[in-house]
C-alpha cells in the first residue's frame, strides 16, 4: 500500500496533540478514522510510527521521520493559495506551560504581540509550577525555574528573576515593621504549600527564615500577592508581582532576597515548527525586555 498525503498530514496532526480525540476534533473527524489512518500508514511504511508515553502519543524514530514529510506536504499544501503572496509559515497551535506568573506577565504579552502579526497563530498556556517533564507529549514548549535535567530535548536560559519579602502597608501598620530577619519569626509567612512544592529551588523562605511559621499557603503565586495585599501575613513574592502594587512595601531587600531562573525546554521535533520557534523567540523577547523587572528594579 502507498503512503497518502492524507496519512502523513493525520500523523502530523495527531503528533502536536499526542491525542486521537484532539486531533480528531481538529481534523472534523472520528476517533476511529484517525485510528484507521495510523494503521494504514504503519502497514504502508512497515513499521510502528506512534508509540503509547504517558499522557498519550510519541513518536518512534520513524514517526519522526514520517512527520518531517508530512510538515513538507503541510509547506506544499498551505502554498496552493490563489492570494498571490506567500502563506504565513507561522500558524497553528502551541502548545505550552509556564508558572502562573511568567505566563501572566511575561508570555501574555508575548504572544499577545506576536499573534497581531501572525493572527493564524494559536497559543495554549498551562499554567504549573514543577520540574521539566522527561517525556512532554502534545507538549511543545515548557518554562521552567532552575535548570532542567532533561533528555531528547532542548534548553534555554530565558533569564533571571528575583523574589522578596512584601507586606502591606495596613499589615505593617497594626503589626509593626520587621527590622531584621529575626523579627520576621514574630510574623506569618504566605508562600507556597511546602509539601506540594515540586521545585527545590522555590524553597528559599524556609531556608532563609526556618522558623517562621506558615499564615496562608497557596499553589497559585497570585493568592500569594492578593493574601499578602489583604494583610495574611508577609509574602515572598517575585519582585516583577509585588513591585506592582503600592500598596506593598518590600523588606529587608539587602538580606531576604532570592534569584532564580527562568529555563525554556523544548522537543527537537517541534523546534523544527516555525510557529513553536517564533513563539520561543517571542518570548526570549519579552524577557529581555523586562528584564529590570524580573530583577526587582520596578515594574516596566
Amino acid at each position: 500500500m502507498d503512503t497518502t498525503p492524507n496519512d502523513l498530514l493525520v500523523l502530523l496532526t495527531v503528533s502536536r496533540s499526542a491525542k486521537f480525540t484532539t486531533a480528531a476534533a481538529t481534523l472534523g473527524l472520528n476517533h476511529t478514522t484517525i485510528s484507521r489512518r495510523i494503521a494504514a500508514l504503519e502497514k504502508a511504511l512497515g513499521g510502528r510510527v506512534l508509540s503509547r508515553a504517558a499522557g498519550g502519543w510519541e513518536l518512534t524514530q520513524l514517526g519522526t521521520e514520517a512527520v518531517r514529510v508530512a510538515e513538507q506536504v503541510e509547506d506544499a499544501v498551505r502554498g496552493l493559495g490563489d492570494s498571490g503572496r506567500a502563506p504565513d509559515p507561522i500558524t497553528g497551535v502551541v502548545r505550552m506551560t509556564a508558572t502562573d506568573g511568567f505566563s501572566a506577565y511575561v508570555a501574555a504579552p508575548a504572544v499577545t504581540k506576536l499573534r497581531r502579526q501572525h493572527p493564524g497563530l494559536s497559543v495554549e498556556i498551562v499554567t504549573v509550577t514543577r520540574q521539566a517533564l522527561q517525556q512532554r507529549s502534545g507538549l511543545d514548549i515548557e518554562v521552567v525555574v532552575g535548570e532542567p535535567q532533561v533528555h531528547r530535548a532542548e534548553a534555554f536560559k530565558l533569564g533571571d528573576y528575583e523574589l522578596g519579602m512584601y507586606a502591606s502597608r495596613d499589615y505593617l501598620s497594626e503589626h509593626g515593621t520587621p527590622a531584621t530577619v529575626e523579627e520576621l519569626v514574630e510574623h506569618r509567612l504566605v508562600y507556597f504549600v511546602d509539601s506540594m512544592l515540586q521545585v527545590d529551588d522555590l524553597d528559599a523562605p524556609r531556608r532563609l527564615v526556618p522558623t517562621m511559621k506558615d499564615g496562608l499557603s497557596s499553589t497559585n503565586v497570585f493568592i500569594h500577592v492578593e493574601a499578602t495585599r489583604a494583610g495574611a501575613g508577609i509574602g515572598f513574592l517575585p519582585c516583577f508581582m509585588g513591585d506592582l502594587h503600592d500598596d506593598l512595601v518590600r523588606l529587608l531587600p539587602e538580606s531576604l532576597s532570592e534569584r532564580l531562573p527562568y529555563w525554556m525546554v523544548l522537543r527537537p521535533d517541534s523546534m523544527r515548527r516555525p510557529a513553536v520557534a517564533a513563539v520561543a523567540q517571542a518570548l526570549r523577547d519579552q524577557a529581555v525586555a523586562h528584564e529590570a523587572a524580573l530583577l526587582g528594579h520596578g515594574a516596566q
